[in-house]
């Protein structure tokens, strides 16, 4: 049972900057989503907040994610469209991204359908036995031709990034990528580079992304699609946070705070590491203040800032000098 807030700590809560207008989408209806047209008989459905897809084709409907934030709106909206264009509204298939239940745990509401996910996906359901998340019926390692009424959409994994399953999904004939929980169109991550499994892995997926063709870019979150350029942005934005905590791992002398603290290791962790943090995030979150909406939300950067300058120190090495 949620409790209420008071005006009391409502009226406390900090004020933002205001959204820059590029990073806003479509008005929902009154049921709450947004569905539109990506290009031909593919489209994709957003509640602001979440974003999926679908595909009509002659022998039924392809589902791509099912997040239990649009939920039955789902249903709404493949029918609203289907019965627009005078096409089956029954749903045959059902895409996984990846194992996550904020972006499927409403697969349960499609029954008789076939679902596909990677063979991580199905493991990792497994281990979840979450059963709003039914186990995936098609399961592939690499790659996937998903052919469906005469529609193709091209299935890989190309390694783990946002988490260990997560896939690319190119929509070949509709000039389209789907990829979740990497970019988010006009926004900055959330915390810790959008709460990713793998940095690396996460840090490298738009430049996989861009390899592909395509014209528009179903990232999984907020309320409009994304471009070629939201992706640049996003690079951008990642690689400014890579040089700054670069140098600040290079300038902030962790001695000092170790010295102080001592024998309190970590609290001279603490102090070295937050310190770091702060200086390597403080010129990013100017520099985006106005351009990607949140940047102003300090927390984001600074969470995803430390989570960079860690892989730099522990995956890429040296994580510290060495002893003589």
């Amino acid at each position: 049972m949620t409790t209420p807030a008071s005006n009391d700590s409502l009226a406390s809560l900090p004020e933002y900057a205001p959204i820059p207008p590029s990073a806003q989408g479509p008005a929902l209806n009154e049921q709450g989503y947004h569905v539109g047209r990506v290009e031909r008989n593919l489209f994709w459905v957003t509640d602001g907040v979440y974003q999926s897809a679908f595909l009509t084709t002659p022998d039924g409907v392809v589902l791509f994610d099912a997040p239990p934030s649009i939920g039955g709106n789902l249903r709404r909206a493949v029918d609203e469209i289907t019965a627009a264009e005078g096409v089956s509204s029954k749903v045959t298939h059902l895409v996984y991204s990846h194992h996550h239940a904020d972006h499927n745990g409403a697969s349960f509401l499609f029954e008789d359908v076939v679902r596909v996910g990677h063979e991580e996906t199905s493991r990792l359901l497994k281990r979840d036995n979450d059963p709003a998340r039914p186990l995936p019926d098609v399961t592939f390692a690499d790659r996937y031709t998903l052919e469906v009424g005469g529609e193709r959409v091209e299935l890989a994994w190309q390694g783990p990034n946002h988490s260990a399953d997560n896939i690319y999904i190119h929509f070949p004939d509709h000039d389209t990528l789907m990829l979740i929980d990497v970019v988010n169109a006009g926004w900055v991550p959330i915390y810790n580079t959008n709460l990713s499994d793998d940095v690396i892995g996460y840090m490298g997926a738009p430049a996989i992304a861009l390899e592909y063709p395509w014209k528009h870019f179903i990232c999984g979150h907020l309320g409009r699609l994304a471009t070629r350029d939201d992706v640049l942005v996003h690079q951008q934005y990642i690689a400014d946070i890579e040089a700054s905590s670069r140098q600040a791992l290079a300038e902030v002398d962790p001695a000092p705070f170790y010295g102080h603290y001592w024998p309190n290791v970590w609290a001279g962790v603490k102090a070295h590491l937050d310190t770091v943090t702060d200086r390597a995030a403080a010129p990013v979150i100017a520099k985006y203040t106005g351009v990607l909406a949140a940047a102003d939300i300090e927390v984001f950067t600074k969470t995803t800032t430390f989570a960079i300058l860690q892989s730099l120190r522990l995956d890429h090495g040296p994580s510290g000098p060495v002893h003589p």
